[in-house]
């Protein structure tokens, strides 16, 4: 810290330190403030953001009155006094969970009775678990056993059930039995997965009796409308596709220039990236199918392809957030030994799976999207990079084909080894075009204000509710 701040003026210091205390507290989405919260051990939120008013106080100078501005009611204020009853197939750091988190909180924002079951839940405790409840009930979400009566008097009792995820669906029968037909009218069924092992009859059967699907984009609501309709020999219930949007702390760091200075300055240099040097993100859990390897293999060919044409440009690097060494997977193993092969272990760099993607955000001039297979549901990062007017280089698949507007917001590449070439050649062609490159980057920006925020992420979801609520009154 005290080498960053030797970079800058003596009377720009305070503002860079408020700044950076800022930074720290909102450094990304609501998923990572609740991992800030459980790894720091941090008193929970209110109480932190006194801390912090108590903080920008002592390093802020005087300030004029703030006008204060009446905010607009939010479009979910309908739900305030009804009862939600959220299922989770799972309670983890991960997207699906996290989400309905958020939703469980917009909710509450507006006075709505939350109640929050876990269905899967280790025998043993779980720090994570514990951290995550206690963080929904200082909001005021109640946390009910996922079992036994009275989890099938709080479903009963409920104006509206959200299941979260296709797996979900085995709590109906498992947990409610005879009173299935009564809960069923009231359920709103919130789907993420695009893999084929979900489509089983003992997850959806019930699925054509809900009140609603909601689901992450229009391509993953087709492909379920035609697997279903297929493989399973049922249909779909009425389908609500709902763009998901980046919450108001991400979009804070990501317009604040000086914070993300402080945070490109700081990750270049732990990975020992110069400030003019190129980089290519991909971020995301390490796995097959979110195209790591390929990825690796196209960043190889892209250097090749500059060495061959001998084009002047600063140094490019790679770098793969979402590392699990501790793991030793066998497709971990092969991406080291994939770099270690070609000797480009200076250009391409390896960090751990975090959920503090911001920093990452901000160090990096380009993201990959690489996510194989039928690509993916929604792929909230790719929103997340372009918030921070990042191009994005994406598959041609699932849900970043409508978030991506191809040629003007970034550059889409076949899914396969037959991506590895065209994805080579975008990693020249935005290495090459600086002016292209910020260009995409700042309609990104604008793209996601017209309608990737959590306000129209919450118009969407007060359209569903709304119809779903009166549907399971007729």
């Amino acid at each position: 810290m005290r080498a960053m701040a030797r970079q800058h003026s003596s009377a720009a210091w305070p503002l860079l330190q408020r700044r950076w205390l800022l930074a720290i507290i909102v450094m990304i989405s609501l998923s990572t403030l609740i991992a800030f919260f459980f790894r720091s051990g941090i008193d929970p939120c209110d109480r932190t953001v006194d801390q912090l008013h108590q903080k920008l106080a002592r390093v802020s100078s005087p300030t004029p009155p703030v006008v204060v501005v009446k905010a607009a009611p939010s479009p979910l204020s309908f739900m305030k006094s009804k009862r939600v009853l959220l299922i989770s197939h799972e309670l983890s750091l991960s997207g699906g969970p996290l989400l309905l988190m958020e939703l469980a909180f917009l909710l509450r924002g507006v006075g709505t009775g939350v109640y929050w079951m876990t269905i899967q839940k280790p025998a043993e405790e779980d720090d994570v678990i514990y951290s995550l409840e206690q963080k929904m009930m200082d909001r005021g979400v109640q946390v009910l056993p996922s079992k036994g009566q009275g989890a099938v008097d709080a479903a009963l009792k409920s104006n509206l059930v959200v299941l979260n995820t296709a797996v979900a669906g085995k709590w109906l029968d498992a947990v409610l039995k005879e009173n299935v037909p009564h809960v069923l009218p009231k359920v709103l069924w919130w789907i993420h997965e695009m893999r084929g092992h979900y489509f089983k009859l003992d997850f959806v059967k019930h699925l054509p009796f809900v009140a609603g699907a909601m689901i992450d984009s229009h391509v993953t609501a087709e492909y379920w409308k035609n697997r279903t309709h297929e493989r399973l020999g049922i249909k779909m219930p009425e389908t609500y596709v709902v763009h998901l949007g980046n919450s108001k702390e991400l979009m804070e760091v990501a317009e604040d220039t000086i914070a993300k200075r402080v945070l490109r300055e700081h990750i270049r240099e732990s990975l020992g990236v110069r400030n003019e040097d190129l980089l290519f993100g991909i971020i995301n859990s390490v796995s097959r199918g979110k195209g790591q390897d390929l990825f690796l293999h196209a960043f190889y060919e892209s250097l090749q392809l500059i060495q061959e044409k001998k084009l002047q440009l600063p140094p490019i690097h790679a770098i793969v957030v979402g590392s699990d060494m501790s793991a030793q997977t066998k497709f971990e193993t092969e991406l080291r030994e994939f770099v270690m092969l070609e000797k480009i272990q200076d250009r391409v760099h390896f960090v751990n799976k975090t959920l503090t993607v911001a920093p990452y955000l901000a160090a990096i001039d380009v993201l990959v999207q690489n996510s194989q297979g039928r690509g993916e549901c929604f792929g909230r990062i790719t929103i997340e990079a372009m918030a921070f007017q990042l191009p994005v280089l994406g598959t041609a698949a699932g849900g970043t084909t409508e978030i991506i507007v191809n040629e003007t917001t970034g550059l889409l590449h076949p899914v396969g080894k037959e991506g590895i070439t065209p994805l080579a050649n975008n990693i020249v062609k935005l290495a090459t075009h600086v002016e292209r490159r910020l260009t995409m980057g700042k309609r990104g920006y604008h793209r996601v204000k017209e309608r990737f925020l959590e306000d129209h992420m919450a118009r969407r979801i007060s359209t569903v509710l709304k119809e779903v609520l009166a549907q399971s009154k007729s």
